[in-house]
């Protein structure tokens, strides 16, 4: 159950359903299993929901209240607590990163694949340093701090890189002639684009001008696992916080939105055409 699960905000996701799918097998409330931890009924929902870590003499009061004996089934979910509790590679991040965030990172971490749409920015998996320092640079961040956040999306870039994601980008056009930084920094990120669309496990597409107005939300991403036992996962980034949705309802709503900007955008091949053209008008440009 835990080879290949991922990190630990994975982890933690994955035994808090386990957990949560026990305790309503037994029909035990939310009530009684906070009483077994000594703690509330807030806190077992932020267990059951992947929000916090677990204590192990927890989990092992929660497995004795649900009846749990079998000495291989407490091991099994008491090592996946022991995994899940360890910190993830971004830890060393999280004085400049906020915690709000760090759960995302934690689940693109683990993710098989990402469908995500951008209306303003080139996405951050896809961006060079140099774009990245400037789009930071647009932000209330010290020097110091802004090149740490440079180094994480470098960071979060290397499974995209390697070939451990599958990325299926929609980008507004917008996006392409608004300039971030100096020209020169807009053509270096134009041109990486160009380099990667034929880059397997990856597609770009591109909501043209001529698409009109259309009703969708504004940026958001779909985050889908290789666990069977994970839902996929809507992220919406706030100013000072972002939302997570799980709920096959909410989740459905978006990925019919994320189908309907695939339908209206240029698809990946004419997607590099337009990218070519755009840098083509910057070098005729004054």
């Amino acid at each position: 159950m835990v080879d290949g699960a991922g990190g630990p905000t994975v982890l933690r996701i994955l035994l808090g359903t386990q957990l949560r799918r026990l305790r309503e097998a037994r029909g035990i409330t939310a009530q009684e299993a906070a009483r077994a931890i000594r703690g509330s009924e807030s806190k077992i929902s932020r267990i059951e929901l992947g929000r916090t870590s677990v204590r192990e003499v927890d989990v092992i009061d929660l497995l004795t209240l649900y009846g749990i004996t079998d000495p291989a089934e407490r091991e099994e979910l008491l090592a996946l607590a022991s995994q899940a509790n360890q910190p993830g590679w971004w830890h060393q991040y999280q004085d400049v990163l906020p915690s709000w965030f760090q759960a995302y990172v934690g689940l693109e971490e683990s993710a098989e694949s990402i469908r995500s749409y951008d209306s303003q920015f080139i996405p951050g998996l896809l961006q060079t340093e140099e774009y990245a320092a400037a789009v930071l640079a647009l932000g209330d961040f010290s020097l110091e701090e802004a090149e740490r956040l440079v180094v994480l999306r470098k960071e979060r870039q290397r499974r995209f890189a390697s070939g451990g994601l599958r990325l299926w980008a929609i980008v507004d056009e917008v996006a392409l002639f608004r300039p971030v930084g100096d020209p020169q920094i807009m053509r270096a990120q134009l041109e990486y684009l160009s380099e990667v669309c034929d880059r397997p496990g990856f597609a770009l597409q591109v909501v043209p001008d001529s698409a009109g107005a259309f009703a969708a939300p504004g940026s958001f991403s779909i985050l889908r696992f290789a666990v069977p036992d994970l839902p996929d996962v809507v992220y919406i980034e706030q100013l000072t916080s972002a939302m997570y949705l799980d709920k096959p309802v909410d989740v459905e709503r978006y990925a019919a939105a994320m189908d309907k900007l695939s339908a209206i955008s240029a698809p990946p091949e004419e997607t590099k055409e337009i990218i070519r053209a755009r840098l083509e008008d910057m070098e005729t440009s004054p």
